[in-house]
């Protein structure tokens, strides 16, 4: 099964219609700067249609969503779709989470079958203020208004994921145990957002309505690291806190519940320099906005790095390597 939220859910739709990752990848460098080109002043955003803000024109990523993945549907069959996904996005209008799945026994497929790959995919990468909330119609006459799954406690979708696998109302049922489940968990990159104490206590009401969304998504992110390092069997554990530690001695019952990997960059200047990308390091700040655009070849320099830094074959247990079973 492959999950994403955001721009992780375009990723995971196309791997899980069998697109290569030379394939997607090259979709990224040429399509970055066809659906961010065109920034809206703050003060245009606001009269987009007379409706939703918005700093960006939705109609380029919906187009070329629509050309790639065609026609398929939530429901689409084997090619179409290949393995078990997950898209995990927000209903704005009833707050509540919804990984949306492809699995035939699910509770809800049948109404959400029908829904397009490319309107799901769109509703997940719907980040609020970036992008106009996407309608969705749900069956039995009802539509939604959905968001980013970025601005739910599942931004990183790796903790929804083991959820779907795992838990009674979902379809799957997987088996327990870190040499019969592997999660692979993939960052877009992280950094501190430390504030010195004059700027927290000279903040005006209009900086914390700025600040505290960022803060809680961070938050969700650390916490689902958390959880999911408490599990598992995870060689890449980092240290939540130093009072936390990285959980290697801590289990959450008398065993392992599965195998667990982590990969992410620290952007920052330290971050980079450790990965020996010292001529990007004074740029860090830059680098945090993902919208520009002109920032896409230098994050695929640094996300090379980081796998070549980080990713180790000893660390992919030999009991799912489906090639020396096979």
């Amino acid at each position: 099964m492959i999950a994403g939220t955001s721009t992780g859910a375009i990723i995971a739709a196309l791997l899980a219609t069998g697109m290569e990752t030379s394939e997607i990848r090259e979709l990224y460098m040429r399509l970055g700067g066809k659906i961010f080109q065109k920034k809206r002043s703050w003060w245009k955003a606001w009269e987009i249609d007379d409706r939703v803000a918005a700093q960006f024109d939705s109609k380029p990523i919906e187009t070329e969503l629509r050309k790639i993945l065609g026609a398929r549907t939530l429901g689409s069959d084997v090619p179409d779709i290949r393995t078990g996904l997950c898209i995990v996005t927000k209903r704005g209008d009833s707050q509540s989470t919804w990984p949306l799945i492809n699995h035939p026994e699910g509770m809800f497929y049948e109404a959400n079958a029908p829904i397009p790959l490319a309107t799901a995919v769109r509703a997940s990468t719907a980040a609020p203020t970036y992008f106009v909330p996407e309608l969705i119609d749900v069956g039995s006459g009802e539509a939604g208004a959905f968001v980013d799954g970025g601005v739910s406690m599942f931004n990183n979708p790796a903790l929804q994921a083991l959820m779907v696998a795992w838990l009674d109302g979902f379809p799957f049922h997987w088996e327990q145990g870190e040499d019969r489940l592997l999660l692979v968990s993939i960052g877009t990159g992280f950094w501190s957002n430390t504030r010195g104490r004059k700027a927290v206590m000279g903040s005006k009401l209009w900086d914390w309505a700025s600040l505290v969304p960022g803060m809680l998504m961070e938050d969700a992110d650390w916490h689902n690291q958390l959880i999911l390092q408490w599990l598992s069997n995870s060689p890449t554990s980092v240290e939540i806190d130093r009072e936390t530690g990285d959980l290697r001695s801590d289990r959450l019952g008398d065993r392992a519940l599965l195998s667990y990997l982590r990969y992410n960059v620290e952007l920052s200047q330290e971050g980079l320099v450790a990965i020996g990308l010292p001529e990007l390091a004074a740029r860090a700040d830059e680098l945090h906005e993902m919208s520009r655009a002109d920032n896409r070849d230098d994050l695929t320099t640094i996300g090379e790095a980081g796998a070549e830094r980080h990713v180790r074959d000893e660390h992919f247990p030999p009991s799912f390597d489906l090639l020396a079973s096979a």
